[in-house]
């Protein structure tokens, strides 16, 4: 029987249904209880639960400040059953001017920096709360919003905080869920109570009306705004993407320079302006560009300033076009207006926001009047009963005389029961069964002071009685009509606008991302090549310095400009290019670098180096081992590729001569092709003979050879040249190497 009830309470769950299950909850618990605001008072469930710890801590602005530690401690023991740390990173943002237009919290000592320093433990800071909190604090005593029990039940804590002020459009928020995200970009404090008490006015108002209030997000940071044409876009989805610049300024520096001193950074590098800085001195390291000479911060308590020094006669606006596009001096804002209302994340626009708010505000407004009603109409009542019996003191001072006991007194004022007092005559007891005072009557008068007998106090008494009809009246008033509870609202919206007051920060406007044009001082260049690949370059005065007999260790010297490619044919039929800037500087003493580390050659032979400008300008005559000749234009090989295919080749073939040559040479039409074999055979015929093909072609067949025989060198010479030297060495060398890449069985005779 035991077995069977233990096999009852197994409970049979699909695996997949169970994980879908429990993970929708997961993430509903990080949407609703962690990462996303609510819509009413902008504050995530962490955020509300410090701020009411500390209120409940009396630290008011007013109050000395308290350790941070303490709030963090009451914090999490009471409400947030979560990490110390990430309750003492909320609190710390909560301080930061630059993160938030209104800050909640009032910090003492080092909460960190803009530059990215991190805040003091929280043992060694002390905070409490802003005036902008108690914006968002005041009338808790008001019942005006629910509460609920904490997480084990020992404690209340506010469902939401009854927030007087557009807290989540004033302060922004940003967030990250399961599967969703919120970033809402905060806004100038008067530009959101103009554009609520506008909305308050007219509730049929369109986004692009309501954003002649409010035009667009005002960053602490300030910066500009680029794209404002797009703002309207977003403030109707709910979402977009906003292009933040920094604010720069044209300074005249030493020595006839020019600085940029940035003013104010995007938003996006709030608390951590140090990458920018560092991101500008990287572009000097880097060499990135060459017109920056030197990068300063000079930020300072008066605020952002980092200098850029410009090297003379440079182009600033290019410039800073360059910086725009390779730096975060220009950034993006993903705007995400997510928000929690009903337990459920929504997206709005910047309308439906507004309209959540005065909702709200209509909600706590009419239960602050209700209770101001109430309190009042309770006040008057006992204020009426004060009065009553001071016009019959005598009367009711008998009465508690005669009584036994505060019950009996008590009921006599009530009801008239004047069974078992004792009364000095038959009169004053048929009088005293006439009382009918209401029970808070009866408890005031029992409680009152005879000082309140005194002639003055009575006569406050009926002024307080005036006064209170008055209120009742005019709250019944206010609670009685809809334009008169917007009235209240505007006034005190009005009365948050004077404290926060603050003008806009961020600068609007349209500016379209001009692209950089990259400045180079053209000038000439040598680039010298020893017989084991190592490159370097010379500028021509260094080259010009130089002794002829330094220079017979070079296999090759080519002349080129500093803006140029060095372009490399190899015996494989592919060319390398190399940019003349990526070639290292030296000094004549200097090796230089191997030319594979410059480009992908790895073990090609090179057969050819030229400049691209001396290339494009010519012809090249190709010549293969197997004895294949063809023209190609040297245009044919313009491309921003590093490696391309210079020729077609049979299998087993290889490129052994490719000659430059000019146009005036070509033009002449009086070259001829010399070949010579590996069994010592000579060819020659007419240039003009060669016909001009596509680098994709393999060309034509130059020469009939025996078999076994190849092809070991070919150029093109003019007809009066009757001996051209050729190195025995490197005729023997190429000999070696043409065997090696042979076919097995094949041998080339001299």
């Amino acid at each position: 029987m035991k077995h069977q009830n233990q096999h009852d309470q197994i409970i049979q769950l699909d695996f997949s249904e169970e994980m879908k299950t429990s993970f929708r909850d997961y993430a509903m618990s990080v949407i609703v209880s962690r990462a996303i605001p609510d819509v009413r008072d902008g504050l995530k469930p962490v955020q509300r639960r410090i701020l009411y710890s500390m209120v409940e801590l009396g630290l008011d602005p007013a109050k000395p400040h308290r350790k941070s530690a303490r709030i963090v401690g009451d914090t999490m023991g009471k409400y947030h059953p979560h990490g110390d740390s990430s309750i003492y990173d909320a609190l710390v943002h909560m301080s930061e001017d630059y993160s938030l237009m209104v800050p909640l919290v009032d910090g003492h000592g080092n909460f960190g920096s803009i530059d990215g320093d991190g805040a003091a433990a929280m043992r060694y800071t002390e905070a409490r709360l802003s005036p902008g909190a108690m914006a968002l604090l005041d009338h808790l005593e008001k019942g005006l919003i629910d509460f609920n029990p904490n997480f084990d039940g020992s404690e209340k804590e506010p469902v939401v905080l009854p927030a007087m002020v557009p807290n989540l459009l004033i302060n922004g928020t940003t967030g990250i869920a399961v599967g969703m995200a919120t970033n809402i970009p905060p806004h100038n404090p008067d530009e959101v109570i103009d554009g609520v008490i506008a909305y308050m006015d007219n509730s049929d108002i369109t986004v692009p009306e309501l954003m002649k209030y409010i035009p667009a997000p005002d960053f602490p940071t300030g910066g500009t705004i680029i794209n404002l044409d797009e703002i309207e876009q977003i403030y109707e989805t709910g979402e977009g993407k906003i292009r933040v610049r920094a604010k720069t300024e044209i300074e005249n520096g030493e020595y006839g320079r020019k600085n940029i001193v940035i003013t104010e950074i995007p938003y996006t590098i709030a608390g951590n302006k140090t990458k920018l800085v560092e991101s500008l001195s990287n572009l000097i390291k880097d060499k990135v560009f060459e017109e920056i000479h030197d990068v300063r911060d000079e930020s300072s308590k008066e605020g952002i300033r980092i200098v850029i020094e410009v090297k003379k006669d440079r182009d600033i606006e290019n410039l800073l076009n360059g910086l725009y596009k390779k730096t975060v001096m220009e950034d993006t804002y993903s705007v995400n207006l997510l928000a929690i209302k009903d337990q459920q994340p929504v997206i709005f626009s910047l309308k439906g926001l507004v309209n959540e708010f005065v909702e709200f505000q209509v909600e706590i407004y009419t239960k602050e009047y209700s209770y101001l009603l109430d309190k009042a109409q309770k006040r008057l009542e006992i204020v009426g009963g004060l009065i009553k019996a001071t016009d019959v003191i005598d009367l009711i001072i008998e009465v508690l005389r005669g009584s036994s006991s505060i019950k009996q007194a008590k009921a006599c004022l009530m009801e008239g029961n004047t069974e078992d007092i004792k009364f000095k005559s038959e009169a004053s007891k048929k009088e005293a069964a006439t009382f009918d005072f209401t029970e808070r009557q009866a408890d005031a008068i029992l409680a009152m002071q005879l000082s309140k007998l005194i002639g003055l106090e009575i006569l406050k008494l009926h002024d307080e009685s005036d006064s209170l009809k008055d209120s009742i009246k005019e709250y019944e008033k206010i609670l009685g009509s809809n334009k008169e509870l917007y009235k209240v609202i505007k006034k005190r919206l009005n009365d948050y606008k004077k404290i926060f007051h603050s003008h806009r920060k961020t600068i609007l406007i349209n500016a379209k991302s001009e692209d950089y044009v990259e400045e180079i001082k053209i000038e000439d260049i040598y680039v010298l090549i020893d017989k084991f690949g190592y490159t370097k370059s010379l500028d021509s005065a260094s080259y010009s310095r130089v002794l002829e007999e330094n220079l017979k260790d070079y296999n090759y010297i080519i002349q080129m400009k500093n803006t140029d490619k060095l372009c490399c044919f190899t015996a494989e039929g592919n060319m390398f290019q190399v940019k003349a800037e990526n070639i290292p500087k030296c000094k004549m003493k200097d090796r230089g670098t191997l030319i594979q580390t410059l480009c992908k050659l790895d073990k090609e032979e090179v057969i050819l180096y030229s400049s691209f400008e001396q290339l494009f300008e010519s012809q090249l005559l190709f010549v293969t081992r197997n004895g294949f000749v063809k023209q190609v234009s040297g245009a044919e090989f313009e491309t921003n590729r590093s490696q391309i295919s210079a020729t077609k080749l049979e299998a087993g073939d290889v490129v052994i001569g490719i000659t430059l040559l000019s146009a005036g040479d070509i033009l002449a039409d009086n070259h001829k092709v010399i070949l010579l074999t590996d069994n010592g055979l000579s060819l020659g015929f007419p240039l003009s003979e060669v016909s001009e093909f596509k680098k994709t072609s393999r060309g034509v067949r130059g020469i009939k050879l025996d078999k076994g025989d190849q092809v070991c060198y070919g150029t093109a010479v003019s007809p009066s040249t009757e001996t051209f030297e050729y190195n025995d060495k490197e005729y023997n060398a190429r000999k070696v190497r043409n065997r090696k890449r042979a076919d097995k069985g094949q041998k080339a005779k001299l």
